[in-house]
């Protein structure tokens, strides 16, 4: 977040499954749409902000089975964990804010194995201010009201959450979803960058909480538990800042933006038109994102005229501008962009995406700008990453001229021949 130096327009807090991730869409359409509008729109002075019953070890599993962007902030294991960055670091001050002694798990523990209908989940799920279990089908009510009486007649105070009918989750008092972004409001406050507007985004009773923060925008995507639906219909009906959308997951989430006017919400997959690329204000994030837009759709077969294309791109690139390829190879971009053309349609019918992530203007001095990113390729199951950095110096008129491109892997495989740019 040290990159921010004013207030960020916008911070989107989302739920992960169900939500930001449609597990039901195969081609991963909606989320692959608010990817790019995010990185072309938001990620250079705004906040993301992942919030999600997972552990950090599923959310990094969920990570190699989903195209995610890389959030400002991570919040795990239903608000008991707090991390920023790629490096996820977690934040010492809100571990230390759970510990008390109306916490112990050892109690917590003891105490469940009263209850023949709970069983463990997997440790990955159990965290140090959270006790994991599945319950058997139609028992939550009756277990959450005795296991509550039996942990404060121990001296706890806790928060038992039940969802999907399956689960039931056992945290201090002061932890939660709500809670954690509750602290994470008051953290950006103290350093000067509070959001002019938040907008929480979720599809269970796990998220509840975060429609009850005060001027905070909220959405219920379409798909939505009912359990959600019927805390909403008890709760915040008369709150006009929490909607229940008409569209699925991600896709929700940008009718959402729309909806409350929070910023743009056309994203640019929505686009066909390339050629047209002026704006007002230059913006290199924006060229990075269309770039790698057309480059999807050509290798996809879906972009019929083609070589129009490539010229137009050809020619956004000065004349000595090089291309440095992962594998240390060096040759002219102009050469690199031109080379396209034999691969018009080489990926069609098959599972193929790419989408770039954190893309940031590192550099900007009078008369150019430097911008670093992840460029993600994924092809059917197998998935390769390049960090790129791309140097640009405008041109007039809203364009910009390509000088260089850098590309090193993220992580090396075995077969690499396949990486174009």
């Amino acid at each position: 977040m040290e990159r921010l130096k004013s207030p960020p327009p916008l911070m989107i807090v989302s739920d992960l499954d169900h939500t930001m991730v449609d597990h039901q869409d195969s081609e991963n359409l909606s989320l692959l749409r608010f990817n790019s509008l995010w990185e072309y729109a938001y990620r250079r002075d705004s906040l993301l902000v992942f919030s999600t019953a997972r552990s950090p070890i599923l959310y990094k599993h969920l990570r190699k089975e989903k195209p995610l962007l890389t959030p400002d902030v991570i919040i795990t294991s239903i608000g008991t964990e707090i991390a920023f960055g790629n490096s996820m670091v977690p934040d010492d001050a809100w571990v230390e804010s759970l510990n008390s002694d109306k916490w112990n798990r050892e109690i917590v523990l003891e105490e469940t194995r009263k209850f023949n209908e709970l069983t463990l989940q997997p440790k990955t799920e159990q965290r140090l201010h959270k006790v994991s279990f599945y319950i058997d089908e139609g028992q939550g009510e009756a277990v959450t009201k005795e296991l509550s009486q039996l942990l404060e007649n121990r001296g706890l105070d806790v928060k038992i959450i039940y969802s999907w009918g399956k689960n039931l989750d056992v945290i201090p008092r002061g932890a939660g979803k709500g809670e954690a972004l509750e602290y994470l409001l008051k953290k950006l406050n103290a350093e000067g960058i509070f959001p002019v507007n938040t907008l929480a985004c979720g599809d269970s009773e796990h998220d509840a909480e975060l429609f009850n923060i005060p001027d905070v925008h909220g959405v219920m995507v379409s798909n939505s538990q009912e359990e959600l639906l019927k805390w909403h219909s008890e709760n915040g009906l008369n709150n006009s800042k929490v909607i229940h959308s008409t569209e699925r997951c991600a896709d929700g989430i940008i009718q959402a933006i729309g909806h409350f006017k929070l910023g743009p919400n056309l994203s640019p997959r929505d686009i066909t038109e390339f050629l047209n690329r002026k704006t007002d204000n230059v913006n290199p994030g924006h060229e990075i994102v269309r770039f790698y837009l057309f480059y999807e759709r050509l290798r996809r077969g879906e972009i019929k005229n083609y070589e129009t294309y490539i010229a137009s791109f050809k020619e956004s690139c000065h004349q000595a501008a090089v291309f440095f390829h992962p594998s240390g190879a060096e040759k002219p971009l102009r050469d690199t962009i031109d080379e396209l053309k034999k691969y018009h349609g080489d990926k069609k019918g098959k599972r193929f995406w790419v989408w770039v992530d954190q893309v940031l203007v590192i550099d900007k001095t009078p008369g150019r700008w430097i911008v670093k990113f992840d460029k993600w390729e994924q092809c059917e199951d197998e998935r390769k990453c390049c960090t790129t950095t791309v140097e640009f110096t405008p041109k007039g008129g809203g364009d910009l001229v390509w000088e260089k491109v850098k590309q090193i892997w993220l992580e090396e495989s075995d077969d690499n021949s396949c990486w174009i740019i």
